[in-house]
């Protein structure tokens, strides 16, 4: 009797253990943009610092990917760029008449458009993209969706003023390094990995071209989403000016269903082990806590979200 109590004690024990285990998938992006080390550090440090919590990082296009993953209601925290998220909410564009039920956790840092070529390439401005052979991000990611809004923008169409690719960042490197693009589009942090290697290959001068004009006629039809930035020209090696972009804040994100206490754990541990976050990537040093605005996302804030800001004396809206 007394071993079969200490048996049943044990299964009792393990079972309460294995209830209060979490297991946490990380949508991030590709390996050549800045989401998956940043992916990478934030599972750390949740398997780290939440007790029960065992995060892992996962590749994936990018934003839409990440917001489809969410969408099936598994355990997935997703890094978006706002303007998907927004069309996610919605079910407008890549989720039409499917509705994410989505909720923010946190305002990131900011994703600045890259349009890049390299000198010799006969582009210096937006419009030299006509007819030529250009890369407009991944499938499933939102690098594609701001470039085709971009190239709206411009008056330019997507399938009939160029010929186009649907690569990551990395590929989309190799391949304007191979001489098999001429330009392509990336929105992401700075630096971003791909764009730094190829500014750093011996004998190619990197151009960044300036779009910034194309802010306002975006915003006029998807929203106040987007901000006229620059990209310093220390940035890059070679860059001769810097470069005016487009900018559109980053989001992470959740389903609405998360569990509050689960939420406001994994906000506050980004908060209070930020600095190990910029340790991963510098882009983590712009996480910042007078950031978390309702202004800053489309997306309502979960409430266990809110409930940390609150505690630290932070009006969201």
């Amino acid at each position: 009797m007394k071993f079969i109590r200490n048996v049943l004690l044990s299964v009792t024990a393990l079972l309460a253990f294995g209830a209060l285990a979490q297991n946490i998938s990380i949508a991030t992006g590709g390996t050549g943009g800045v989401y998956y080390p940043m992916g990478g550090g934030l599972a750390a440090i949740l398997s780290k610092y939440v007790p029960g919590m065992q995060a892992t990082a996962e590749v994936t296009g990018g934003s839409v990917d990440n917001l489809k993953l969410i969408e099936t209601g598994k355990p997935y925290v997703g890094f978006s760029m706002a303007d998907a998220a927004l069309d996610a909410a919605k079910g407008e564009d890549k989720f039409k008449g499917k509705k994410v039920p989505l909720k923010t956790l946190a305002v990131l840092y900011p994703n600045r458009m890259h349009v890049v070529t390299v000198e010799g390439k006969g582009i210096s401005k937006f419009a030299d993209l006509k007819g030529k052979h250009v890369s407009t991000g991944a499938p499933g990611s939102a690098t594609e969706v701001m470039a085709f809004r971009l190239i709206e923008a411009a008056g330019l169409d997507k399938d009939k003023d160029m010929k186009r690719e649907r690569l990551s960042a990395a590929e989309s490197a190799n391949a304007l390094k191979d001489g098999k693009i001429d330009a392509f589009f990336w929105v992401g942090g700075l630096p971003t990995a791909a764009v730094t290697d190829l500014a750093n290959t011996p004998s190619t001068k990197v151009k960044l071209i300036d779009h910034a004009d194309l802010v306002a006629a975006m915003n006029k039809k998807y929203g106040n989403l987007y901000v006229e930035d620059v990209i310093p020209k220390a940035i890059y090696k070679g860059m001769d000016a810097d470069n005016k972009q487009a900018t559109v804040m980053n989001i992470l994100v959740a389903h609405e269903s998360m569990d509050d206490k689960t939420a406001y754990n994994i906000v506050k541990t980004i908060f209070d082990k930020k600095a190990e976050l910029v340790a991963v990537h510098k882009e983590a040093e712009n996480i910042k806590l007078e950031s978390q605005k309702a202004a800053a996302s489309p997306v309502p804030f979960h409430p266990g979200a809110l409930k940390y800001f609150a505690e630290k004396g932070v009006k969201v809206n």
